[in-house]
């Protein structure tokens, strides 16, 4: 019986969820650099505090009580409501009559086949819009439950530094500006040690960057460079900064005459924390990245899937992350 299938062990929330987990994520540009560090919070918003230089995450409360007081001319405080990323799918009874898997006879291997693809296709569309998140925290922004981004800046008074790479002068000189660039992350940090800088580029600073003079008599000359002559999206380094055009598309994308300068290795510097989701099975539990469940159709005619992720992204010390320009 087709309804027997879905009360399967295989259609619980937990089963679906390890399924949903299973299932490798797409691969995308900050989710493959480890910038971020992730946890789970068991509570549905997150509450923050600054103390003008950094932002921390104050310490979890139960749900619904006041948060926790925090004294200091100084500090300021905001709680921050976890965004909620639903996504849906029905399968009919219909997408599995007269259907069978390849070489079985077996329905609820055919029912598995058509709930992983499913999954599949709404894990990507998630980590997809996490992708976005994440790019904004870069930026020095959030997203708020409404799905709006928010200045992490404008929220807590902090400063954001720029510095004007002037790229599009063919007298600049790149290098010293490079080390402009170092300087400010230094400064920013206040003394916290870092093990390198990335540097995050838009499509006109990317070509702006590898076709100015300064590079082309240094970087592209070098034998080690002979990849990049090849193929202009690979990285360089050059002063000691790695550059890197970020592949993103015509939604998830930085601007294209803007760069962020990061500084690697400072341990939560980026952060992700995963809400529980809004299922009674999971109320006050540690979140986790990904939920999925099913619910049957009236009449039996099928199932809706969704699943669903709760994460909030921060840059915990938004002035260390440099802003670029071209000109």
């Amino acid at each position: 019986m087709l309804l027997d299938v879905f009360k399967a062990d295989g259609f619980s929330l937990n089963s679906l969820t390890a399924a949903l987990n299973a299932i490798p994520y797409t691969p995308t540009v900050l989710a493959d650099s480890g910038l971020f560090t992730s946890a789970g919070v068991s509570t549905l918003d997150v509450s923050i505090e600054s103390d003008g230089k950094t932002i921390g995450l104050v310490a979890v409360q139960p749900r619904n009580a006041p948060p926790q007081v925090v004294t200091g001319d100084k500090r300021t405080l905001r709680t921050i409501k976890v965004p909620h990323l639903p996504e849906r799918s029905t399968i009919m009874a219909d997408e599995v009559q007269g259907v069978r898997a390849f070489g079985s006879q077996d329905q609820a291997q055919v029912i598995n086949v058509i709930r992983d693809a499913r999954l599949a296709k709404m894990k990507s569309q998630i980590e997809y819009t996490i992708e976005a998140h994440r790019l904004a925290a870069i930026m020095g922004n959030y997203y708020d439950a409404a799905g709006n981004q928010t200045s992490l800046f404008t929220e807590f008074g902090v400063s954001q530094t720029t510095v004007n790479m002037a790229l599009t002068t063919t007298a600049t000189k790149v290098r010293t500006k490079v080390q402009d660039v170092i300087s400010a992350i230094e400064l920013a940090l206040d003394g916290l040690a870092f093990s390198g800088i990335k540097v995050y580029c838009g499509a006109t600073f990317w070509k702006n960057l590898i076709e100015h003079d300064a590079l082309k008599t240094t970087v592209l000359n070098w034998n080690a460079a002979a990849d990049l002559r090849n193929d202009p999206r690979n990285p360089i380094s050059f002063g000691g900064v790695s550059f890197e055009r970020y592949r993103g598309s015509s939604v998830v994308k930085i601007p294209d005459g803007e760069a962020y300068a990061v500084p690697q290795g400072v341990i939560d510097l980026f952060i992700t924390r995963f809400a529980p989701a809004n299922y009674w099975e999971t109320v006050n539990s540690i979140g986790s990245p990904f939920y999925a469940k099913i619910e049957p159709l009236e009449m039996n005619k099928g199932v809706n899937i969704e699943a669903q992720s709760n994460p909030l992204n921060l840059c915990t010390r938004p002035a260390a992350v440099i802003k670029l320009t071209e000109a």
